[in-house]
């Protein structure tokens, strides 16, 4: 039997299982390959924190001592009745693994984040150099000690490496150093959400030839399945996540990922990457879905489903509200007239939806208009009082500095949230990035926000002056010390923020909610 043993490697939050791996896990699996499943992003914190000592302070010294019971806290649901416990363990935990860096200044770690201020991981330069010397990774001991004799024991035919996020890149490179030094007559493959990104740029030439024996751009099955010689003949199958350690994550309870589509169904933001990438959507059928969830519930048990699409689309909902999974999900979503409806919000609560991202960007009709949302503050205004009446909790996105936005629309948008504060559960907050790729681009030409040859976006000279120091002092000065507002960023979950949102929803299934305990 063909094997192949694919890699998540660190470093990303590590709430929930790799769904890319599990994806093409699924359909390797169901083509008759062996495929081996390793999360190197889980095993690897764990194996960190464990050899975390020397602590410095009063807080280091507690967060040692506690480090076990609060890993423990994070997987039961009675740590999340409560914010503030919760976020104390959230902190204590991420201040175990800032002790582990403390002899490498250079480094700083977080539960979401690795960087290195010696090497930027947006110069291909830098992570042939990382390759290079990958002995100096902060996790080589654990891909010495750990995941060497693991490879060792399946000796597969390929091993594929999964990047899907900037915070992964420089471990990810360390990695493929390793690997190539020590399997050397194991073939390297390389795929994942950013090394597509990087790949669908127009200027993209391969760097890493040297490296790996191919790079693969968007899903990986097709390919996979040519390079191993097998015909495609299982087409939407779902993920396998057999061969993970499922009650290890820091969850309460296994969080369970799930795409029901690739690519967007609007896919007309002037804003977004999916946009400027030109990637085309492609849905599973509804009641596909529907099947797969049901399927993958009764073998997982989870505690909460997780839907990936960067839209959910209303025939999902609507295929989810008559065929529930089986267990309390979330995921993003547009603003819908479907969700304006207050029976059909409540018909979608009562089918297990505890909490929905909606990507609002902007409280100003003329900056939505000139982002191509497609939306109307209207229908916002009518979607977020019935998921409120419907119990249904909120993840509001909101975006600033965009070319059509002045700090006028800036307050608009500030306006038009303390509006409807009640009505939003947490808030995301974000600068406008202008994608390299996007149309704007070249007639705001700018500079890149990094040196490196992989970067994707850029700075641009605002046309009305709003740059991004005046956007940071707006919102640290003014927009987040509202009353109703600073409320709203207290509840935030530290680091793991809308992965762990919907166990805070006062509506949900999980233990009631108690009161705000005093801090120690």
């Amino acid at each position: 039997m063909t094997s192949i043993l694919l890699i998540h490697p660190p470093l990303a939050k590590a709430g929930e299982p790799p769904a890319g791996i599990a994806a093409l896990a699924g359909c390797l699996r169901a083509h008759g390959v062996d495929c081996t499943l390793v999360d190197a992003n889980l095993e690897g914190l764990l194996w960190l924190m464990g050899s975390a000592t020397n602590p410095v302070d009063t807080w280091s010294t507690r967060a040692l001592k506690h480090r076990e019971a609060n890993l423990a806290a994070l997987r039961s649901p009675a740590t999340y009745a409560n914010i503030d416990r919760y976020q104390r363990a959230v902190r204590d935990i991420n201040r175990v693994l800032e002790l582990a860096v403390a002899s490498r200044p250079e480094l700083s770690i977080s539960l979401a984040n690795y960087e290195d201020n010696s090497l930027d991981p947006l110069a291909s330069s830098d992570l042939l150099r990382a390759a290079e010397e990958y002995r100096a990774n902060l996790f080589f001991p654990w891909f010495e000690q750990h995941l060497a004799p693991k490879i060792a024991a399946k000796a597969p035919r390929f091993i594929g490496i999964s990047l899907c996020y900037l915070s992964q890149t420089l471990c990810s490179f360390s990695l493929i150093g390793f690997l190539r030094a020590t399997f050397l007559h194991i073939p390297l493959l390389l795929g994942g959400g950013l090394l597509t990104s990087w790949m669908r740029h127009p200027g993209w030439t391969n760097p890493f030839a040297g490296l790996v024996a191919q790079c693969i751009a968007g899903p990986g099955e097709g390919p996979l399945l040519d390079l191993l010689g097998l015909a495609h003949q299982h087409h939407d199958v779902a993920p396998d996540y057999d061969g993970l350690s499922l009650a290890d994550y820091l969850s309460p309870g296994l969080i369970l990922p799930y795409a029901a589509s690739r690519g967007c169904y609007w896919n007309k933001c002037t804003f977004c990457p999916e946009t400027a990438e030109q990637s085309r959507y492609q849905p599973v059928d509804p009641q596909t879905v529907v099947a797969h969830l049901h399927q993958l519930c009764r073998h997982t048990q989870p505690s909460l489903i997780h839907l990936l699409d960067n839209a959910v689309s209303p025939a999902v909902m609507s295929a989810l509200i008559d065929n529930p999974p089986g267990a309390p999900w979330y995921g993003f979503v547009r603003f819908h007239e479907q969700l304006a409806d207050v029976d059909f919000c409540h018909r979608l609560h009562a089918s297990g939806c505890m909490l929905l991202k909606l990507g609002l960007e902007s409280g100003s009709q003329q900056v939505l208009d000139g982002l191509h949302k497609g939306i109307d503050l209207a229908l916002v205004e009518q979607v977020l009082a019935a998921l409120y009446q419907a119990g249904i909790a909120t993840y509001v996105y909101l975006l600033f500095g965009t070319p059509a936005e002045s700090a006028v629309e800036a307050r608009q948008t500030l306006a038009f949230v303390q509006r409807h504060h009640q009505e939003i559960s947490f808030l995301n907050l974000a600068i406008f990035n202008m994608p390299i790729a996007g149309a704007e681009a070249t007639a705001l030409a700018g500079t890149t926000f990094s040196q490196g040859d992989l970067s994707l976006y850029c700075d641009f000279p605002h046309p009305q002056g709003w740059d991004r120091r005046a956007i940071r002092t707006f919102l640290d000065k003014e927009f987040k010390r509202q009353p109703e507002l600073a409320a709203i960023f207290r509840r935030d979950p530290p680091y793991f923020t809308s992965n762990h949102a919907a166990f805070f929803n006062d509506h949900s299934p999980w233990p009631s909610r108690c009161k705000h305990e005093k801090r120690a």
